[in-house]
């Protein structure tokens, strides 16, 4: 086997898609999805959010008939809850093969007293996936829900391997644990990574759990990708962790999106408001899970409540917004129209969908937007209202 150590970002043997930034570990490095300047301003809740890879993935042609990653990975364990494995997927040429895992380290958390943890360090191991005769086309997407240290990737002695860069729409996407997916059963099943496969378009995802709350460095991030097309998911967080009141909150949507449009001004942007949550449709945050699992707004004095938002001012505030800007490039979506009230059976902790609720979500997503009629559609022509598989 030949072997190419993911040890200096400068030297990568794949083109690693969706991580901006590498922490380097003893000849290993753990990407990241906020480049290396913004270090200073994120909060440290947000950089744990950063440091696990939804949308990330590595592309590369190879005509090895086998690819070997080696990794470690560390998730995070609430006991007694078990563990949920760790999944790779590759795409090679169009077809999805999948790689379950239980090695790797795990971090356990202690529900009682949030701030404290212990680590179960394991070792590295290899995530092996057999591609058959001729040259591939691979985008190896890593897990979702987990921290990943790049150790090596293997082919067979005299195989070829030379990064790739897939084709289609570049498409940056901001949002909330919603499209960070944690409660996906596979990175390629998380919401916007299911949109993009079926739209051809190539994602740059931005799904922060818990940490959506348009923070300027996220806009100036975006705004230097200079994306074809950016989506802006936000809501949920700004209720739940009752960060912002109404006359905060509009105000920094305008100056995110002015943001934007520095350096892109005439590129399509889309608000989407949130999907159902049914604790905060009309009650204001925060939002708390209760004894069962399941989340709960928290009453409070009415003398309190001035200006707190629910789900349902966010989305008028949010249309509104796209109203007040008279800017024919940008453009709002009900988030309803991805999950609503009849999705709510998808729903099992009251806040966060199923993996079929996010794969639903993500089908709808691809037809209403990339599809005929969507906001995004003049970028992908060829993609009908059923979608691309």
């Amino acid at each position: 086997m030949s072997r190419f150590p993911f040890s200096d970002p400068r030297t990568l043997p794949v083109n690693v898609i969706g991580a901006l930034d590498f922490d380097e570990r003893k000849g290993a490095l753990a990407p990241r999805r906020l480049p290396a300047w913004t270090r200073p301003q994120v909060p440290q809740m947000m950089d744990v959010m950063v440091r696990m890879p939804s949308g990330v993935r590595l592309a590369f042609r190879t005509d090895s008939p086998a690819v070997t990653l080696t990794v470690n990975s560390t998730r995070m364990v609430t006991p007694p809850a078990a563990p949920r494995p760790v999944v790779f997927d590759l795409v090679a040429n169009g077809r999805l093969m999948s790689h379950a895992c239980d090695a790797g380290s795990a971090l356990l958390l202690n529900p009682a007293k949030p701030g404290e943890f212990e680590l179960q360090r394991g070792e590295p191991y290899d995530v092996t996936f057999e591609l058959g005769v001729g040259k591939k086309e691979c985008e190896l997407w890593l897990p979702q829900n987990c921290f990943i240290e790049l150790h090596a990737l293997c082919v067979e002695d005299e195989a070829q391997l030379e990064a790739y860069e897939p084709g289609g729409p570049a498409w940056a996407h901001y949002g909330s644990s919603i499209s960070h997916c944690m409660e996906a059963d596979q990175p390629t099943g998380t919401w916007p990574a299911v949109a993009a496969r079926r739209s051809g378009a190539r994602l740059q995802s931005f799904g922060v759990g818990g940490q959506c709350h348009l923070d300027p460095f996220v806009a100036r991030t975006i705004r230097d990708l200079a994306p074809d097309c950016i989506s802006i998911k936000v809501g949920i967080n700004v209720v739940n962790l009752d960060s912002m009141r109404e006359r905060v909150f509009q105000p920094l949507l305008h100056g995110f999106v002015d943001t934007l449009r520095e350096r892109c001004p005439n590129t399509p942007i889309l608000l989407v408001s949130p999907i159902f949550c049914p604790s905060a449709e009309t009650n204001p945050g925060p939002t708390r899970p209760d004894g069962n699992g399941q989340f709960r707004t928290f009453e409070r004095a009415p003398q309190f409540a001035d200006g707190a938002l629910t789900l349902q001012r966010i989305r008028t505030l949010l249309e509104e917004t796209v109203d007040a800007r008279s800017d024919p490039n940008l453009h709002y979506l009900d988030g309803l129209r991805l999950f609503g009230a009849d999705d709510a059976g998808d729903l099992p902790d009251a806040l966060h969908p199923n993996p079929a609720g996010y794969r639903r979500m993500g089908e709808r997503f691809s037809s209403l937007v990339f599809g005929p009629g969507g906001a995004f559609h003049e970028l992908t022509p060829d993609v009908t209202g059923e979608g691309h598989p």
